[in-house]
């Protein structure tokens, strides 16, 4: 672990990552209830499986660019938003595995030797 004037690196502000995972799928619902709308009804507005919109709004699939850009259309939303979040959320998920990070680790040394 690196330190910079006794400070460790992972406690530095840049390197450092929220330990409360929050799927875009969540802040999707927020809107879905914000608008008074239902998930079936947006399902339906979007034209998508109501099934697989569910699983999205749970965290069980992520949020693709397909459907960033039918949410963009159907509640005018900046689909780079959706696409941002879903990219955000992936990045702290695999910073939380400790097998994947040690794996970075790794890499990084060779890196550093070459």
């Amino acid at each position: 672990m690196v330190k910079i004037h006794n400070i460790e690196e992972y406690k530095m502000a840049n390197n450092m990552s929220s330990s409360l995972l929050i799927h875009p799928g969540e802040m999707i619902k927020d809107e879905i209830i914000a608008r008074g709308m239902t998930q079936k009804e947006l399902a339906k507005q979007m034209g998508v499986s109501y099934t697989v919109f569910n699983e999205i709004l749970n965290g069980k699939r992520p949020v693709t660019t397909e459907y960033a850009l039918l949410l963009e259309a159907a509640l005018g939303t900046d689909a780079k938003i959706w696409i941002g979040l879903q990219a955000d959320y992936n990045m702290q998920k695999f910073k939380q595995d400790k097998s994947f990070m040690k794996r970075l680790e790794n890499i990084r040394k060779i890196a550093a030797i070459l």
